[in-house]
C-alpha cells in the first residue's frame, strides 16, 4: 500500500502569489492526497481563492481560518497536527512547485524506512516569477561538503553550525509530529522541526531543485543579504542581543531533547553539540568593544576550532575583528 501525503500550507494575506501556488500543487504528477490550509486572520480574498479552488480542485482541500492571529510557527504547527497522511510536506503561499515535486519525494521515503525526512534545493525567483541567479542552498552556503555530511547521517554538525533547511522545501514522517510538538513561538518552525529529526534518524538532502523559491520584500523571512555592502550591513546589526537571542533558541531545543531523550537516537549528541555551540555564542556576544582588545579573544576561539565549527569559519572571525 502506497503512502499518502498531506500537504500543510498556511497563508496571511497571500492574495498576490497564492494562485500560481495553488496551481502547482493541483498539477503534480503525483497528487497530494489532502491539502490543509491554515488562513491566520487575512483581510486580502486569501481565503476566498483557497475557497474557489477547492471546489473544482483534484484534491481535497480543507481551509481552517483562525480566529486570533497565531503567527507563521504556531500556524505551522496547527496545520501539521491537522494533516492526516503518512508524509506531511510543507508549502508556503508564495512559492511555485515543479511538476516532480512529490513524486520525487514520496520515491525517496519508499527507497528506505529510515529516512524520516528530506528537504530539497530550489530555484530563485522574484516578484514577477523571473528566475533569478543561483539557487536555494548557495544562498545559504551550504556547499557539496555539508551535503555529504548530511547524506552520511551528521546532520547535526551542520546545523548546529548554522540552519540550511528551509521549511518550504522539507517533507518528513507525520508519525513524528509529537517529537516535535509544541513549537517554541519564538522560534523558526523550520529550524526548530530540522533540528529535532535530525536527532532521531535519517535527515536526506534532494539536491535538485524541486520548486520555484520566491524572493520578495513581502516575505516574513527572507534569505541573506547577496551583495558585500548588505552583509556587512547586516553584520554590523549583530551585537550581544543578536547572540544571546540564540543562545536563548538553543536553550529551549536542548531542554526539549532531554525531554523526548528515550524516543531521540542522537539526543545525548545532539545536546553536547548545542551546549558547544552556546558557549560559542556567548564568547561572541561578550567580545571587548574595543577592537584591539578583541584580538586575543577571538584568536583563542579559532585556535580552539569555534569559528569553525559554529560559525562561518573566517568570515565570522572578520566580522568579529573588523566590523562589530
Amino acid at each position: 500500500m502506497g503512502l499518502k501525503i498531506s500537504v500543510a500550507m498556511c497563508t496571511f494575506n497571500g492574495k498576490q502569489f497564492l494562485g500560481s501556488q495553488l496551481e502547482s500543487l493541483a498539477t503534480q504528477d503525483r497528487l497530494p492526497d489532502e491539502l490543509i490550509v491554515c488562513d491566520d486572520g487575512s483581510s486580502d480574498g486569501t481565503c476566498e481563492i483557497v475557497r474557489e479552488f477547492g471546489q473544482n480542485a483534484p484534491l481535497p482541500t480543507r481551509l481552517f481560518v483562525n480566529d486570533d492571529n497565531l503567527g507563521s510557527t504556531k500556524n505551522f504547527e496547527q496545520a501539521i497536527s491537522l494533516c492526516q497522511g503518512d508524509i506531511v510536506a510543507l508549502a508556503d503561499q508564495d512559492d511555485v512547485w515543479y511538476r516532480h515535486k512529490l513524486d520525487r519525494i514520496e520515491k525517496a521515503f519508499q527507497r528506505s524506512s529510515a529516512i524520516i525526512a528530506v528537504f530539497s534545493d530550489a530555484d530563485l525567483i522574484d516578484d514577477s516569477g523571473s528566475q533569478l541567479r543561483g539557487r536555494l542552498w548557495d544562498a545559504f552556503s551550504f556547499d557539496l561538503d555539508e551535503q555529504k555530511q548530511f547524506t552520511n547521517g551528521r546532520a547535526l554538525n551542520v546545523l548546529v553550525k548554522h540552519p540550511v533547511v528551509t521549511g518550504a522545501t522539507m517533507a518528513f514522517r507525520r508519525e513524528l509530529f509529537d517529537i516535535v510538538a509544541p513549537i517554541s513561538s519564538h522560534d523558526l518552525h523550520d529550524w526548530w522541526i530540522s533540528f529535532l529529526l535530525a536527532s532521531y534518524g535519517q535527515f536526506e538532502p534532494i539536491s535538485d531543485p524541486l520548486m520555484q523559491y520566491r524572493r520578495h520584500q513581502g516575505q516574513q523571512e527572507g534569505l541573506p543579504p547577496r551583495v558585500p555592502g548588505a552583509l556587512v550591513a547586516q553584520a554590523r546589526t549583530r551585537g550581544p542581543n543578536f547572540y544571546l537571542e540564540q543562545i536563548e533558541g538553543f536553550h529551549r531545543l536542548h531542554a526539549r531533547l532531554g525531554e523526548h531523550r528515550a524516543g531521540l537516537p542522537y539526543a545525548d549528541c545532539a545536546q553536547m553539540e548545542i551546549e558547544r555551540k552556546i558557549s560559542h555564542l556567548a564568547r561572541r556576544a561578550q567580545l571587548p568593544r574595543a577592537r584591539v582588545a578583541r584580538i586575543p579573544e577571538v584568536l583563542r576561539e579559532a585556535f580552539n576550532g569555534g569559528y569553525r565549527r559554529y560559525s562561518a569559519g573566517w568570515n565570522s572571525i572578520a566580522r568579529d575583528l573588523l566590523i562589530r
